[in-house]
């Protein structure tokens, strides 16, 4: 049995509130901003099935709030940011394992024939020669083979 002070939603739409009013369950008078979020975007109405309503109420509840802050996409732009938040930290885990498999394969796997025998990379002259790219000083220079630009 109910208090006798009427719930969020009686209250609201300025009606009596009934013993067996449906939406007392569900909109309890001490928060009345619950029902009217959900009254002003959805509306009232009283079609569900009994079992549903419960759900259906705090679906609502939260859509409504949805809504109010973005009130172009409501729960769908806040589902959309979270599927590429998903995706792009599903992305980073792919590259992270990738790298650790090659880390693992380096590991585990001799030096393949076309590398130097060492792995020590500190050491320029060790490097394979496919890694030894020239620097600016052995680049040649040769002014002959300068060409003027169009632009100065």
């Amino acid at each position: 049995m109910r208090s006798c002070s009427p719930c969020a939603a009686c209250k609201l739409l300025r009606r009596r509130c009934a013993e067996d009013c449906i939406f007392a369950p569900y909109f309890p008078s001490q928060d009345p901003h619950r029902f009217a979020i959900v009254h002003k975007i959805f509306g009232a109405s009283n079609e569900l099935p009994v079992d549903q309503r419960g759900d259906a109420a705090s679906s609502m509840v939260y859509e409504a709030n949805a809504r109010v802050r973005d009130p172009v996409y409501g729960c769908v732009g806040a589902i959309s940011y979270l599927q590429n938040q998903v995706s792009q930290l599903q992305m980073q885990l792919t590259v992270a394992q990738t790298e650790l498999l090659c880390i693992k394969m380096q590991q585990d796997s001799p030096s393949p024939p076309y590398l130097a025998p060492t792995n020590n990379f500190n050491n320029i002259d060790s490097q394979p020669e496919y890694l030894n790219f020239p620097s600016s000083t052995n680049v040649i220079q040769d002014p002959s083979l300068k060409t003027e630009s169009i632009w100065t």
